[in-house]
């Protein structure tokens, strides 16, 4: 029982993160475009305001997602539904760098 809660804790918190920086991403008052991927040069940014907006946008959702897809795990560790949390992770985080890549950097980019 405490394994099954624990591993949906794990996702609510790993997903609260998500969801704090998504807020501190909107009312960011730096003039500096939020990063997305890690120890890469950040390209130049044609309105900074929109592309934190939309990068928080994206952050608010992934942490959202990743709560959801913690809940199949209270089923208990031997239950088929915790694939979909594993497989649903994978394909939310490649379903990010897609939106991303092709969506707010090829609008936002100088």
């Amino acid at each position: 029982m405490e394994g099954r809660i624990m591993g949906f804790i794990v996702f609510c918190m790993i997903g609260g993160m998500f969801l704090c920086w998504a807020v501190y991403t909107w009312f960011s008052k730096k003039p500096k475009p939020m990063g997305f991927w890690a120890n890469a040069e950040m390209f130049e940014v044609t309105d900074i305001k929109k592309y934190n907006r939309a990068v928080a946008k994206l952050f608010g959702t992934f942490g959202v997602v990743l709560m959801v897809l913690g809940l199949p795990l209270l089923a208990g560790q031997n239950s088929a539904w915790t694939m979909l949390s594993v497989v649903g992770v994978m394909v939310e985080s490649i379903a990010a760098m897609v939106v991303y890549t092709i969506v707010i950097e090829k609008k936002y980019r100088k």
